[in-house]
């Protein structure tokens, strides 16, 4: 039996497979509201059997996208866009989940494809208008990008309530697991990492203040939502950056969160301040502040917290072979392994993986609608290799 292809039961959700579809942004809405790209991107992974589909990062407030054209999910219009998708990707057998974001000080900006700068007066032509941005302190992301202004505790909490009421409809909408986004720069990796939080309050200082309005936000959700659901917590396992958040303060956040309701930890890094450098550390180390992005750069964090912690983990970055992913697993490294990218470049890599490792030598994880048809191709390879 795979590893990557058993089972795993978090909560009341019994996940069919350990693989998931990590939140991939597509930058294709209008006010907010999914439509027919966003059903066939998901349904893809659907008819794939990914164990675990994310929808892409979803602003829980208008002035929290990214871009204009960015996910939203604070209306009910926007709810009831959300069932089609959700109703089959279940209807597939795989587990719809829902990732809750504010883009903070990263908000306001054009699509990656146009350079993902601020919005400017090009823009405002065409009647795309800027926003202000938020932050804790009223530092810019970098040179070239608005100032934010720092919030105060009472949007602080308007800000709590819309995460909640966010993660409400999200169950409304059916969706079966939540993800709250504190990752890659963001609003909440704002607070937490002291390159972007320069606050004197009880939301800044040290990382216990820093991580206040996480544990808020968490705590908040948990009393909102059913306790047979779980929730995930996205991070920056590392800055990147010289001063930045390391790994030993992700092991102190993953230990705080499991008391207080999150299930798994997604172990991401970087963000904090435009792209953060990638090279080795002079030891090899790729747990401190110099990121190596090559294969799997990203599960050592994901080992050194669950190896550190009472918590789950999900593995995340250049995870591209099947192999890989199951001796992920075997090590104990993670307990999960989502993939973004190379899904996106191989929608059924999923399906070839069960093949490769010999968990579905029969195609009966293939639709009906495919399996006629692939199962018969398979003879043809076969003798394709007949010399």
């Amino acid at each position: 039996m795979s590893k990557l292809f058993s089972k795993l039961k978090i909560r009341g959700v019994e996940f069919p497979n350990r693989l998931v579809l990590s939140p991939l942004c597509m930058y294709s809405a209008k006010g907010g509201i999914p439509n027919e790209w966003h059903f066939s991107h998901l349904s893809t992974f659907a008819r794939a059997r990914i164990g675990c589909i994310f929808a892409e990062a979803t602003a829980v407030r208008e002035d929290g996208k990214i871009t204009p054209y960015c996910l939203g999910l604070w209306n009910d219009e926007q709810k009831n866009a959300f069932k089609q998708i959700v109703n089959f990707i279940k209807k597939m057998g795989s587990i719809p989940a829902f990732q809750l974001a504010h883009a903070g000080r990263k908000a306001s900006v054009k699509e990656p494809w146009k350079g993902g700068l601020p919005l400017d007066k090009d823009d405002e032509k065409d009647g795309i208008l800027p926003w202000d941005t938020v932050a804790p302190s009223a530092i810019p992301l970098a040179n070239g990008f608005r100032t934010p202004r720092a919030l105060e505790n009472k949007d602080i909490d308007n800000i709590i309530q819309a995460y909640v009421k966010s993660a409400k409809l999200a169950i409304e909408a059916g969706f079966e697991v939540l993800e709250i986004h504190a990752a890659h720069g963001y609003l909440i990796h704002s607070f937490l990492s002291p390159i972007s939080n320069k606050r004197n309050d009880e939301y800044g200082g040290n990382l216990e203040g820093r991580a206040k309005i996480l544990k808020d936000i968490t705590v908040a959700i948990r009393n909102n939502i059913p306790d047979t659901t779980p929730l995930f917590c996205r991070i920056s396992a590392v800055d990147g950056i010289e001063n930045g958040w390391e790994i030993e303060d992700s092991i102190l956040l993953a230990n705080m969160l499991s008391e207080i309701g999150i299930d798994v930890i997604d172990c991401s890094s970087g963000g904090i301040s435009g792209r953060p450098r990638f090279a080795a550390n002079d030891d090899g180390s790729v747990l401190k502040s110099i990121i190596d992005r090559g294969l799997g750069f990203q599960v050592p964090y994901a080992e050194e917290i669950k190896r550190n912690s009472n918590i789950k983990t999900m593995a995340v970055g250049v995870i591209v072979e099947p192999e890989q992913a199951e001796n992920i697993l075997l090590e104990g490294q993670a307990d999960l392994i989502a993939m973004g990218r190379e899904l996106m470049y191989n929608p059924f890599w999923s399906l070839h993986a069960a093949q490769k490792l010999g968990a579905d030598p029969e195609y009966s994880l293939w639709p009906d609608q495919y399996r006629w048809g692939v199962s018969r191709r398979s003879k043809i390879e076969k003798f394709k290799n007949v010399k």
